[in-house]
């Protein structure tokens, strides 16, 4: 029983003056390994910065380096502690295909987010309308893509159906055209209606010549009403200043000028039995 526990003995202290210098190393390496990857991570991040690439595509891409940079020190490790890293990254790629087939939506949002950074159908900062929601672009992470709405609520959609699907990016263009319509009645004069509504549009500074001059014309002959169409160019941070003023002021302005505004109106005959 004593030869037994001697040899016991024996053999943890073999083992242990064996593999404690490797355990220790494997400690130190990873360590030292996640410091390494923390810094790479804030230096990369840094020199994105730096670069002024989009802050949503500075997010996907430090989110990918920051995983890649982990599962490098993990292999490591387990190459220290003498674990057959080949025959693990089979198991790996094993697990992985089975992960695959079970969340086959998570990679197809994975994909989908690497569409929207190679794409680039907008950038952190735009206001975009997409899978019946709109928002302002907050980030975009490895799966998923945040919208801030105007009330200042948080949306979050997957990047697979983002990317396949519709995206209205409203301002990605400098300018944008504000669409206005006027009615006046059938007995208003017609072309002092007109006069009154295009100088009082002028009269905004935010109205711009370019890339056209303020538009007016004859749009319809309604029911109750002589209706006009309008078309300026505006900057689109000017967009909804412009659209609401402009149907104030003009209201006000044939307001004084003596010309109606209509509203639907029905004729009702009674007739009397004999």
């Amino acid at each position: 029983m004593d030869f037994s526990t001697d040899n016991l003995q024996q053999v943890i202290m073999e083992n242990a003056v064996e593999y404690a210098p490797k355990l220790v190393l494997a400690v130190l390496t990873l360590i030292v390994g996640l410091y390494l990857s923390g810094f790479l991570k804030t230096l990369f991040k840094k020199l994105l910065s730096k670069k002024k690439v989009d802050k949503a595509v500075s997010q996907f891409l430090v989110g990918i380096l920051n995983a890649c940079l982990k599962v490098a020190v993990f292999l490591s490790v387990l190459g220290i502690l003498g674990v057959q890293t080949t025959s693990f990254i089979a198991v790996l790629g094993s697990v992985g295909l089975a992960f695959g087939l079970a969340l086959q939506g998570s990679l197809s949002n994975f994909a989908g987010g690497v569409l929207l950074i190679t794409l680039k159908p907008f950038k952190s900062g735009d206001f975009i309308e997409a899978q019946g929601v709109s928002g302002t672009i907050e980030s975009i992470t490895m799966v998923y893509t945040k919208l801030r709405t105007p009330d200042n609520r948080i949306i979050t959609i997957p990047n697979g159906p983002l990317a396949n699907g519709v995206i209205n990016n409203i301002t990605s263009q400098p300018t944008r055209r504000v669409d206005l319509t006027f009615g006046i009645g059938y007995g208003d004069d017609l072309k002092k209606a007109k006069d009154i509504i295009i100088n009082t549009i002028k009269k905004d500074s935010r109205v711009l010549s370019e890339p056209a001059e303020p538009f007016i014309a004859v749009s319809a002959l309604a029911d109750s009403s002589v209706n006009f169409v309008v078309k300026v160019w505006t900057a689109s941070e000017n967009y909804w200043g412009v659209h609401h003023d402009s149907l104030e002021s003009v209201k006000l302005a044939l307001d004084e000028n003596g010309i109606s505004i209509p509203f639907p109106q029905r004729d009702v005959h009674l007739i009397k039995d004999s």
